[in-house]
C-alpha cells in the first residue's frame, strides 16, 4: 500500500492498521486488526511473540502468533518502517 512508507503491494505483505495495548513494562499486545476496506478482526489471543523472519516473504521483526476466532495466524511488526503486516495469501492458498 503506497500510503505506508512507500511499501509495494506486490512484495507479498498486506499492511494493516492494528490497535494495540502497551503495558507499563513496554510489552505490546495487539488487540484488533483493521483491514484497508474497513473490516475489523478482534484478536482473541496472542499465543507467542518473538523476533523472527517472515517465513514466506523475508524481512525481520516481531512475529506475533495470534488467534482470530478459532484460526491461528501470524501478524508481523516491522520496526524499520514502523508498520504492521500479514503475509498475503498466494493464489493457490
Amino acid at each position: 500500500m503506497e500510503r505506508i512508507y512507500g511499501a509495494r503491494q506486490d512484495d507479498g505483505r498486506h499492511y494493516v492498521d492494528v490497535v494495540t495495548l502497551t503495558a507499563a513494562d513496554g510489552l505490546v499486545t495487539p488487540l484488533e486488526i483493521r483491514w484497508d476496506d474497513g473490516r475489523r478482526f478482534r484478536i482473541d489471543g496472542v499465543t507467542c511473540r518473538r523476533r523472527s523472519h517472515s517465513l514466506k516473504r523475508g524481512g525481520a521483526g516481531m512475529r506475533y502468533t495470534i488467534l482470530v476466532g478459532p484460526r491461528s495466524t501470524y501478524l508481523y511488526y516491522d520496526a524499520d518502517c514502523k508498520a504492521w503486516y500479514v503475509e498475503a495469501k498466494d493464489r493457490a492458498e
